[in-house]
């Protein structure tokens, strides 16, 4: 992370202002830009931080004036003494669209601006003139075709923090969720179901919801065949991998359990039998909390420095550029980083 910067080190934090956020752009051809201006200009995030969208001022302007959006906002370029007294949204501009970007249309310019903002929000937050990151969605394809090979935002910003552990996790209103592996094939994603793997994503999942304000987590572990494997009619990863993590853990005070079935132990968890489930790969989790909490889930990256949340969707190409994108998961992005900055400042947890 940069921390070289003068004249963002000199903007630090001081005296109880609300916290700053970093709210990056995402793709500009998706349909980022287009919920970060409706989420910033709202009464709740307003009362909750002083949001700093990291994006494109001119992309943003013309998004403004063609879906009828507020963006009538102070401007910092990158290198700028940033202003202390900012009570209302800011734009950190990088100058770093050439032109127009086609609404819906997939490229590598796009890809490579949108990794640009979120490259930014590090440096922000690394010079402490941000205290949270929360992103808007950038398209795994075009950031590849933008020169960075990185599956999501989770692999990227672990990289650009040299973070040497880091997991992806889910809250919904009541679920949360951590992931095994994230952006992986399938077949990948099974044979990352292994006994070292799941005791490094429990032992930080219970860490870090001992920082949210949970005393001491109950955290499920899922099974990744189906029904628990029944006793290994199945499958043998639950008896081979998963219940000899599950022990060592319980070994070291934790409390956890599983391998739970699949098919309920989300269920239970959003019941409140549990604190949070570990899950074997990407689709296991998705699956129960876009069903139960679709368009206000929030995406959290454990194990970084900073805070991160973002939004529970992709760029949405399809709709990109109508002015119909629902910006609620947005909204609840910014605001849970808001929460969650204030409690690391303050020292004090916070349920979540």
């Amino acid at each position: 992370m940069n921390n070289s910067s003068p004249n963002l080190a000199a903007a630090g934090r001081g005296g109880a202002r609300a916290p700053r956020i970093g709210v990056t752009m995402g793709d500009p051809a998706g349909i980022g830009p287009e919920v970060v201006l409706k989420a910033v200009a709202e009464p709740e995030v307003l009362a909750a931080c002083v949001p700093v969208i990291v994006g494109d001022a001119q992309h943003l302007a013309h998004t403004a004036r063609t879906l009828d959006l507020r963006c009538g906002y102070e401007i910092v370029r990158r290198g700028e003494p940033f202003p202390e007294d900012a009570a209302g949204p800011v734009i950190y501009h990088l100058d770093n669209i050439q032109g127009t970007v086609a609404p819906g249309v997939e490229s590598g310019d796009a890809g490579r601006a949108a990794a640009e903002y979120i490259e930014a929000a590090v440096e922000l937050c690394g010079a402490g003139v941000v205290e949270a990151i929360a992103t808007a969605p950038i398209n795994k394809r075009a950031l590849f075709l933008g020169g960075y090979s990185f599956p999501g935002h989770t692999e990227f910003l672990a990289h650009l923090t040299g973070s040497p552990e880091s997991a992806m996790a889910f809250v919904a209103s009541n679920l949360r969720i951590v992931l095994i592996s994230t952006h992986v094939p399938l077949a990948e994603a099974i044979r990352l179901v292994e006994k070292e793997r799941i005791l490094r994503v429990t032992r930080l999942a219970d860490r870090e919801l001992r920082r949210w304000g949970i005393v001491r987590p109950r955290i499920a572990v899922a099974a990744l065949n189906p029904h628990g494997a029944e006793g290994g009619l199945f499958g043998v990863e639950e008896a081979a991998e998963i219940q000899p993590a599950v022990e060592a853990c319980r070994a070291e005070g934790l409390e956890v359990s599983g391998p739970h079935s699949a098919d309920t132990v989300f269920l239970r968890a959003s019941r409140g039998e549990f604190d949070a489930v570990i899950s074997c790969y990407h689709d296991q989790a998705m699956i129960p909390v876009k069903c139960l909490s679709f368009g206000e889930a929030v995406n959290v990256t454990l194990g970084l420095p900073f805070i991160r949340t973002s939004v529970d969707h992709g760029t949405a190409f399809d709709i990109a550029g109508r002015g119909v994108a629902e910006h609620s998961s947005m909204v609840a992005a910014i605001t849970l980083a808001a929460r969650l900055a204030r409690a690391d400042e303050s020292g004090r947890a916070v349920e979540v």
